[in-house]
């Protein structure tokens, strides 16, 4: 049976078996985020794979042996404008949404990545590289400006599988007077006097976002590194940006040798986003919705497909989970954990495949030993799932309850009076007013039982 790791490159658009370029030292970069507004689930949706992936290079290599780098964009034009909008200081601004992000992340159960870098700690690593972007001639400075030169770099293209021509003819490029060419990119901007700077051999200005990612991995994974990923949406240009400044700048053939890219969220089978109207803030559902239960719903489908977002989603997820939990024991370790059971996720993390691996084991739990059991729980726990414990599960749905337990039981003495004097009428309202209060009743084996929803 196969034990190796496939993955999705859009570099060959194949999948591919991950061989690494040091199984010691593992290297993976992810795109994170542009701190300029609170996280929506679009902005989840990476965050959940990318986690999942990082568990499995861990499991196969060991974890001193893998490095998960994702950065922070904290000084970026959708940041200055944001400022401007809120009226709040650039730097209140981006501490702020950096705390929700990462509440964020712990409430979805993210790992903390092996390192977090913010772009602001690092514009002196970007300016050094600029510099040695115009010494080899693919890039120049023009009125404070500096670019990258596109057509000195002739794999330009190559991810996102374009000739060049296309690429300009189909995106919106910045058109300035400065520019040689329309394709160019900008690696550094003149800051007026009430946006931030830095000072450079270029006047007073800041860093071009896609500079900030390639000095970033530079000085974390290297000049080459195994994985780089991220939204389908960063491909072009943001991830053919980085693989050009990064590959003149460094001298190297390669810069990432596998390029891992998750799908859109849709409603409606609608692209997430601000145009739309339909953009759902993390920070939204933690009031109301456990966060394992938008982490089961973020991997439901594989990665490379668009996930459509809905109630019934949710609801599923909710009753898998509920479902799930009739069987938890507490694990300490996941020694169990066999290369079989992680067979899907090893195929090109292959997430419904491994659910429906959980599944399996669920029903052969409910008819096993404890053993069976706590290999359920560990599997669970893997992809990050059944990791609080049943009182804390059932505490959160007590918590959005609007109504106490007290009353409830009232509640159900007045449902079974009804049924006595079989006045159906008041017994189905008095559920359904449960119902709407987040209690749902069942009559078991003669007897009324409740639970939260």
């Amino acid at each position: 049976m196969n034990k190796d790791i496939f993955l999705t490159n859009n570099l060959s658009n194949k999948k591919e078996k991950f061989v690494p370029l040091n199984e010691k030292k593992i290297g993976m970069y992810v795109c994170g985020p542009t701190v300029y507004d609170n996280p929506h689930i679009g902005n989840a949706r990476p965050l959940v794979i990318f986690d999942i992936l990082f568990k499995v290079l861990k499991f196969k290599y060991g974890k001193k042996f893998v490095t998960y780098i994702r950065n922070i964009t904290d000084v970026d034009d959708k940041i200055i404008k944001s400022s401007l909008e809120k009226n709040i200081p650039i730097k209140e601004l981006t501490k702020n949404i950096i705390e929700s992000f990462t509440n964020d992340c712990n409430y979805l159960n993210c790992e903390r990545p092996s390192e977090q870098p913010k772009a602001t700690d690092h514009i002196d690593i970007m300016i050094k590289m600029i510099s040695e972007l115009i010494e080899k001639g693919c890039a120049y400075e023009s009125n404070n400006h500096v670019y990258f030169q596109v057509n000195k770099f002739k794999d330009y293209g190559k991810l996102s599988n374009k000739k060049l021509e296309d690429l300009i003819a189909g995106s919106r490029v910045e058109v300035s007077e400065n520019k040689k060419s329309p394709e160019d990119f900008v690696l550094w901007k003149p800051s007026t006097d009430n946006e931030p700077y830095w000072e450079s051999p270029w006047g007073k200005g800041r860093p071009g976002w896609h500079l900030e990612c390639s000095a970033m991995s530079k000085k974390f994974l290297g000049n080459e590194f195994d994985i780089h990923g991220g939204g389908i949406d960063l491909l072009f240009p943001h991830h053919e940006n980085e693989i050009a400044q990064s590959r003149c700048a460094n001298n190297t053939k390669t810069f990432a040798n596998y390029w891992v890219h998750n799908a859109f969220i849709t409603m409606s089978n609608e692209k997430m986003s601000k145009s739309q109207g339909n953009i759902l803030k993390i920070k939204d559902f933690k009031n109301k919705t456990n966060g394992q239960v938008l982490r089961l719903a973020l991997m439901s489908a594989h990665y490379k497909q668009p996930l459509d977002w809905n109630d019934k989603l949710l609801e599923d997820c909710k009753n898998t989970i509920e479902k799930w939990y009739d069987l938890y024991l507490p694990v300490k370790n996941l020694s169990k954990i066999s290369d079989d059971i992680l067979l899907p996720l090893y195929d090109d993390l292959n997430t419904p495949g491994y659910i429906a691996n959980l599944h399996q084991l669920y029903d052969k739990a409910l008819k096993g030993q404890d053993n069976e059991k706590k290999l359920f729980i560990s599997a669970c726990n893997f992809i990050g799932l059944l990791t609080e414990t049943r009182e804390e599960w059932l505490n959160f749905k007590k918590k959005k309850s609007l109504i106490s337990e007290e009353d409830i039981q009232k509640k159900i003495a007045l449902r079974d009076k009804a049924r006595e004097d079989k006045d159906y009428i008041k017994s189905d309202l008095i559920r359904n007013e449960l119902l709407d209060k987040g209690v749902l009743i069942e009559d078991k084996n003669g007897k009324t039982v409740w639970k939260f929803k």
